[in-house]
């Protein structure tokens, strides 16, 4: 059907219709705030990413799109974007609206203003590496330092009995291990075992874990992209193997490094975390302060 309001012979258009026309199709198109995590595709490029800010260059409102190489672009804000196939206008998101009532920390407790974090005790979190002390501090950091609680990479669970030994775990100075992956037949669940019948381990000593082969697997898939995590061949590093399913750089440790940091940049509170962590991280913090 003709519009009514253009002429129907388009060699009889003159520059007044055609930018009427333009004007009439924009304001068709709806509104979508440039909130981060959004998915756009940009028209004239094709370039197509997930929002990761908005900011001020050339006199201009700009947005970022970083693709799922990693790699960013810059785009005027505005018309010229589809989003799940349609086209949008991208606009400035809304500013955030300081919470109401008392504020919580990440991990979902009431946050305790104006305290200061305690002495640290003498008993201890460990946890099998770097990344896995991340994580927990990024959720439950503000907690810990409140209740004085540190937490330690034991980079390694195979001579978590020496360590222990060496610890000397009493009454006044308890330990709780996370290990990743302790299900029934694991290597991780006998060295739990071990250590959980070791001379002086009754009631000073806890060993709780997930069963995640690696702690990435602790993050929801859905932060980065995936519906599930990928079922990795255990003769490939587990980490390689995920960097590759997701189509990041893989090649070393500086790879592996820059892959867990954008990994971890997409956890903000406890709600993106899985259960199967929550609870046994919950359950730690409770022993050690208890």
């Amino acid at each position: 059907m003709t519009s009514p309001h253009f002429p129907t012979d388009w060699s009889a258009w003159g520059p007044a219709d055609m930018a009427e026309r333009r004007r009439a199709q924009y304001r068709e198109v709806p509104p979508l705030p440039a909130d981060h995590g959004t998915v756009v595709e940009e028209t004239e490029s094709g370039w197509v990413g997930a929002v990761v800010g908005v900011e001020a260059a050339g006199g201009i409102r700009v947005v970022r799109l970083e693709d799922r190489h990693g790699r960013s672009r810059a785009f005027p804000l505005g018309h010229g974007f589809l989003h799940d196939g349609a086209p949008v206008e991208l606009v400035p998101p809304k500013p955030r609206t300081a919470p109401q009532g008392p504020r919580r920390t990440a991990s979902g407790s009431l946050a305790v203003e104006g305290a200061r974090a305690r002495v640290a005790r003498a008993s201890r979190i460990w946890v099998e590496g770097t990344h896995d002390a991340e994580l927990v501090e990024k959720v439950w950091g503000e907690d810990l330092r409140l209740e004085g609680v540190v937490v330690e990479p034991l980079h390694g669970a195979d001579d978590l009995v020496g360590a222990l030994r060496e610890f000397g775990p009493s009454r006044d100075r308890r330990v709780g291990v996370l290990l990743d992956h302790l299900v029934p037949g694991s290597k991780e669940s006998r060295i739990a075992a071990e250590a959980m019948s070791m001379p002086g381990a009754a009631g000073n000593v806890t060993v709780l874990g997930h069963p995640y082969v690696d702690v990435w697997q602790a993050v929801k898939p859905q932060l980065v992209g995936l519906q599930a995590w990928p079922d990795i061949p255990r003769h490939i590093d587990i980490k390689v193997g995920t960097l590759q399913a997701l189509g990041w750089p893989h090649s070393g440790q500086r790879d592996i490094a820059a892959g867990w940091k954008r990994i971890l940049g997409t956890v903000s509170s406890y709600t993106d975390l899985e259960p199967a962590l929550l609870g046994r991280v919950e359950e730690l913090i409770d022993f050690v302060t208890g």
